[in-house]
């Protein structure tokens, strides 16, 4: 095996637990995919696998030094070769070629005559044309950043490579190419990701939950039809334990029935009985009496522990919604035109080879596309009013708006969950309705104290909805700028789902094709 992890366990330093005892292990070659919900520990396990953090107990053995792609890249103060990993053989090429004799130079080097091009075809091979080998690599953008990363793994060729959300700010050709880069490499790779075409290429599927680590077989498709089986299973032994539970209630009132029946004919009789044989009677009809009912009331009880076990393990559907009202404006309202529009920042190009010309409409639902650097945020802050042209004009109509971006950073604050609903509580709902729509919103009482800075990405993201829907705010426009970034599978599916129910103007910003169908994208801005 390339990776074996033999009992681990892993604590904060407030000593509260993540998780317990982990065993798993990937073959030579093998590619798995680690998903769960956020605040499972996924990034952890990665960071352990790569030797970057340290267990409380347990093990892990890897057959090579892994190469680690975090999900946050910090490359500060770092050159593009340094983080491509060439940075000494590039110094030692170069001093050579400046005549130098140094043997430790032609160490370093070893037979490597051809790391210069080899490094500027990784580059190249990555899209990153205008990059060099002594650029600053913390100047780069956060997509560009994962690039060059990926292109150190394609020029090391690691044994072991391991990603987490490696899909967060590549744009849609970045994307194809890493899926290719996975499919094709040989390495033993290891994902954490919640980017479906990428988790179908994994061959296995691991889940990560506070229950421990599940192994399933298969890609993320086969994974998802495994779930929907056993979530079918819990519901039928949920069934099936409700009726039982309801048969040894019936058993019970029909004893406690008989029993009484018993007990009326007896007072009628007992004066025909002598005294000795009355209060004998009476004993044991009692202690019969009291055997039946401990013998049921163990039954009643253990069944509905049970039923009380099953549901704990119940995965429930999350039912948020924006309870909106549809939007007020009527479709195909004029809301904003670009005319012959460009932006440039001071001392800098044109975004634009060519002037914008665009229209939005109000009903509906835009993708805005283009490569990292393309100026699609650019162009929502122009949209907003946030920027003005440098060339061209906008026209705008009044209209209202909501901009979620990537970071959902509306909630970078460290008021608390709580606080953070009562402060959009403008149509003055009663606090137990407050607390009821957290709760829907899977924050639970534990949660409400909890700072909003601290919040991971789909917490931010679950928050900043329910907050829209407990202001009761109907925008106009909804803006989303890459909002699948650092989302996990779950709040995933409920932000699509929210989307998707929206009745009002769209504009979306992604490189996610697959989310963009699933809530009905109509119409495409090229940038």
């Amino acid at each position: 095996m390339h990776i074996v992890v033999c009992d681990l366990s892993y604590r904060y330093t407030n000593r509260q637990s993540l998780f317990e005892a982990i065993r798993f292990s990937v073959p030579p070659g093998g590619k798995a995919a680690i998903i769960g919900n956020n605040g499972t520990g996924k990034s952890t396990l990665l960071k352990l696998l790569a030797g970057e953090l340290t267990p409380v107990s347990g093990s892990v053995a890897c057959a090579a030094r892994p190469c680690y792609i975090p999900q946050q890249p910090n490359l500060a103060g770092l050159s593009v070769a340094e983080a491509l990993g060439a940075a000494e053989k590039i110094a030692a090429l170069r001093a050579i070629c400046a005549g130098s004799t140094d043997p430790v130079h032609y160490d370093t080097l070893g037979d490597d005559w051809e790391i210069e091009a080899k490094c500027r075809a990784a580059l190249d091979g990555w899209g990153l044309h205008h990059v060099g080998p002594d650029s600053p690599a913390d100047a780069l953008s956060g997509g560009e950043r994962t690039k060059l990363l990926l292109a150190g793994a394609s020029l090391r060729k690691p044994e072991i490579l391991l990603l987490d959300e490696p899909t967060n700010h590549l744009d849609e050709e970045g994307r194809r190419q890493l899926c290719a880069f996975v499919r094709d490499t040989r390495a033993t790779v290891v994902v954490v990701s919640h980017d479906i075409t990428l988790l179908n290429l994994l061959e296995t599927t691991y889940e990560l939950s506070p229950l421990g680590l599940k192994r399933y077989g298969g890609n993320y498709d086969f994974y998802r039809e495994q779930k929907r089986i056993e979530r079918q299973a819990l519901e039928q032994r949920i069934d099936a334990a409700q009726s039982a539970l309801k048969q040894a209630r019936r058993k019970a009132q029909e004893i406690r029935e008989r029993q009484e029946k018993r007990a009326a004919q007896g007072e009628r009789k007992k004066d025909q009985a002598p005294r000795i044989l009355r209060k004998g009677l009476k004993d044991s009809g009692e202690r019969t009496a009291s055997r039946l009912r401990g013998q049921h009331a163990e039954i009643i009880g253990r069944d509905s522990e049970k039923i009380a076990g099953l549901r704990a393990r119940q995965q429930r559907e999350c039912l948020l919604r924006i309870d909106f009202d549809d939007a007020q404006l009527h479709d195909g309202k004029l809301l904003a035109e670009f005319r012959g529009v460009d932006f440039a920042y001071p001392g800098g190009r044109p975004l634009w080879p060519e002037p914008l010309d665009a229209a939005i409409r109000s009903g509906e639902r835009i993708r805005l596309r283009g490569g990292n650097g393309a100026g699609k945020t650019t162009f929502v802050k122009l949209l907003t009013g946030e920027l003005q042209p440098t060339a061209g004009e906008i026209r705008r109509s009044e209209f209202s708006y909501v901009c979620l971006d990537q970071e959902y950073s509306r909630l970078d604050t460290p008021a608390t969950v709580l606080e953070t609903a009562q402060a959009y509580n403008r149509s003055h709902l009663e606090d137990h309705e407050l607390k009821m729509r957290l709760h829907r919103a899977l924050f639970p009482a534990e949660t409400w104290d909890k700072a909003c800075d601290t919040l991971s990405g789909g917490e931010r993201m679950r928050l900043n909805l329910c907050c829209l829907m407990i202001g009761n705010h109907v925008p106009d426009l909804f803006i989303l700028d890459e909002p699948t970034n650092n989302l996990d599978l779950q709040s995933l599916g409920i932000l699509t789902d929210t989307i998707r129910s929206y009745r009002g103007t769209l504009l979306l910003v992604t490189h996610d094709s697959r989310f963009a169908e699933e809530v009905g994208v109509t119409k495409t801005i090229e940038l």
